[in-house]
């Protein structure tokens, strides 16, 4: 993304080979993390911080960056358009409350919630590339792509070749979040790194690297159809890897926590994590997501102060 290329006119002598311009991005981070570290600091912040954001203003936020998700083998058109229409309702019931940041769904239901979406401001995102398993031609995966976009989706949201990756092929992984980046036109992506097949601390800043090095604007833990899902610790190597990649570029990327997000208490420790590795700049609900569908009406209902099951 954000690298120099110098054109070098005089070539006359044999030069070394060069290192791979992905082995040149990747020199430029810290990728020597250990995962006892990361456990020493995400329990620290989890012991120190978190009951400091224990407060209605910051569920109400969080309420804002929810992307309530519905990506089940049973959603069919009129569970999805009752889905949305729930977001609809929500903005007439609660007009002082944020409405979700996104609407995430399969590919094939992107039409269904733009044309029955009425909020301003609601993303639709489409999780597209052959969600979860991220396993087919790179082709199909561009296509799906295109025409998620083609039929309204504001987002999309991929998932990183993990094979590829754990095969030490960067080079696969790389060129394919370029070229879904393209079929992604303007549309904002989120590289979904599924953080609990890459195991170790080191692993997941060096997909979190080569994810912004390619063009994602987001990252993303998880696909939530896979144990282990989104943890703090993988929260806190990938908001590290935002810091790094910001400070290094520049350009600043969003992270969003999904999958096993089960409680208020989970949603306030990324928040937490968030505030204390990226700070203030990354608490909007543009630059900080979180994927799940239950956790919209626990927070309401700590909001409200009575339970309800409004989603």
């Amino acid at each position: 993304m954000a690298e120099q290329h110098h054109d070098h006119a005089h070539h006359h002598h044999v030069e070394m080979p060069q290192k791979s311009q992905i082995e040149e991005a990747l020199s430029k981070y810290n990728l020597n993390v250990s995962d006892e570290e990361v456990r020493a600091a995400v329990k620290q912040i989890i012991t120190e911080k978190v009951h400091e954001n224990d407060t209605p203003e910051v569920k109400q936020f969080l309420m804002g960056s929810v992307e309530l998700t519905t990506l089940k083998t049973t959603d069919s058109d009129e569970s999805v358009l009752a889905f949305t229409e729930r977001v609809n309702q929500f903005d007439e019931q609660y007009p002082n409350l944020p409405h979700v940041a996104t609407i995430c769904v399969y590919p094939r239901f992107a039409k269904v919630v733009s044309e029955t979406l009425e909020v301003d401001g609601v993303e639709i995102a489409c999780v597209s590339g052959s969600f979860p398993s991220s396993q087919a031609l790179i082709e199909v995966k561009t296509i799906e792509t295109s025409l998620a976009v083609k039929d309204g989706a504001t987002e999309i949201d991929m998932v990183l070749s993990v094979g590829a990756f754990l095969s030490g092929d960067y080079e696969t992984v790389c060129d394919e979040i370029q070229q879904m980046k393209e079929a992604c036109g303007d549309k904002k992506m989120k590289v979904i790194l599924e953080t609990g097949c890459l195991k170790t601390a080191a692993n997941i800043k060096t997909a979190s690297i080569l994810a912004m090095y390619s063009g994602a604007d987001y990252i993303k833990t998880s696909t939530g159809k896979l144990e282990p899902a989104a943890t703090p610790e993988a929260a806190y190597v990938m908001c590290q890897a935002i810091k790094e990649y910001y400070d290094e570029t520049g350009i600043q990327i969003g992270f969003k926590p999904a999958g096993g997000l089960n409680s208020v208490m989970d949603a306030l420790i990324y928040y937490t994590i968030v505030k204390e590795v990226l700070g203030e700049k990354w608490l909007t609900n543009q630059w900080f997501r979180m994927g799940t569908s239950r956790l919209a009406n626990l927070l309401l209902s700590e909001v409200i102060g009575e339970e309800t099951k409004f989603f």
